[in-house]
């Protein structure tokens, strides 16, 4: 498989990386999607982005986005929203009540209307299997804001921190401790391509799905899973932890806390860890259940970095689809 070596742009470079002819116009439902070379063009535009962001400035003039989201958001609207203003296009917010994806009207039937009037649409739905469906009917650029299954723009965005943290992504070992969910299976496929060990910590019952275990390691991906935290975060460069009860498992919340109680991401297995671990977290944390609040705000979080990282990485993807 091939290993893949991004490295940062020098700080004078203002030429990006030539882009490959496949992400023109199309879309990023899953980061399975998106081969290695396609990865590695949008971490390092997006690490030139991050250096000069008034390069780009009007990019994306006369485009629009379409903002379709059925669940709350902070970091997914506002990041998308500023990004495409800074590149010189323009968001529109469509939440539930001005939609309502497949209750008010037939998905298909937005994709259609959507597709006669904006250049790109992105969605944060409950079901992975709308945005498949936006997907198959739109003929503009469809991209995941995060499914029940996955969560790309934020595997990409922690990807680029990762890489910020520690000079280089392959032979890094990455720790996931908790819920096998969106999050973990995003990056679990960007593992495979990127040359980054896995270790994954679920309590039994909530691995990552099978067949994202499969096809990661089919295409050379390493990655470990365990019951035992501290096996998983021995040594690791990052340790990640997510939410316990995802929106639309509210009814699981309290089987959930009882099950997930020895898998926190305390002082205690940040130090099993060792001091070279960093701690990760997608954001919203509730803190003191899945993270203490001595980890998450100590100088070894790295959350901050990874929320602002969205808005960089989401400006290449915008650049590389619609310019």
């Amino acid at each position: 498989m091939r290993r893949l070596r991004v490295v940062p742009p020098p700080a004078t470079e203002h030429v990006p990386p030539p882009r490959p002819a496949t992400l023109a116009h199309r879309h990023v439902v899953s980061l399975h999607d998106l081969a290695p070379p396609e990865i590695e063009y949008l971490l390092v535009l997006a690490q030139q982005v991050k250096a000069g962001p008034f390069r780009h400035k009007q990019a994306l003039a006369g485009k629009t986005l379409a903002m379709l989201f059925e669940k709350p958001s902070l970091r997914t609207r506002v990041t998308f929203e500023i990004g495409m203003g800074q590149l010189g296009g323009q968001a529109v917010y469509l939440g539930p009540q001005e939609v309502g994806l497949g209750k008010r009207e037939a998905v298909k039937d937005v994709a259609h209307n959507l597709s006669r009037w904006v250049d790109a649409v992105m969605a944060r739905v409950f079901s992975h299997q709308t945005l498949l469906e936006l997907a198959e009917h739109a003929t503009v650029p469809v991209i995941n804001g995060l499914s029940d299954f996955e969560h790309p723009c934020q595997a990409l965005g922690d990807y680029l921190t990762l890489l910020e943290h520690k000079g280089k992504l392959p032979g890094t070992t990455l720790a996931w401790v908790g819920d096998g969910n969106n999050v973990c299976h995003s990056l679990i496929y960007g593992a495979a391509r990127l040359g980054v060990r896995m270790r994954i910590a679920t309590p039994p019952g909530y691995e990552p799905d099978r067949s994202v275990l499969a096809e990661a390691r089919r295409e050379g991906g390493e990655i470990e899973m365990t019951q035992d935290p501290t096996a998983a975060v021995a040594g690791a460069d990052a340790v990640y932890t997510d939410v316990w009860t995802s929106m639309g498992q509210e009814a699981e919340a309290e089987t959930r806390t009882q099950v997930f109680r020895s898998f926190q991401v305390n002082a205690a297995l940040m130090r099993a860890a060792g001091p070279q671990a960093l701690f990760m977290h997608c954001l919203p944390a509730h803190r003191g259940e899945e993270v203490t609040d001595d980890v998450i705000d100590s100088s070894r979080s790295i959350v901050c970095d990874q929320s602002e990282n969205r808005l960089h990485l989401q400006k290449a993807i915008l650049l590389a689809l619609l310019s």
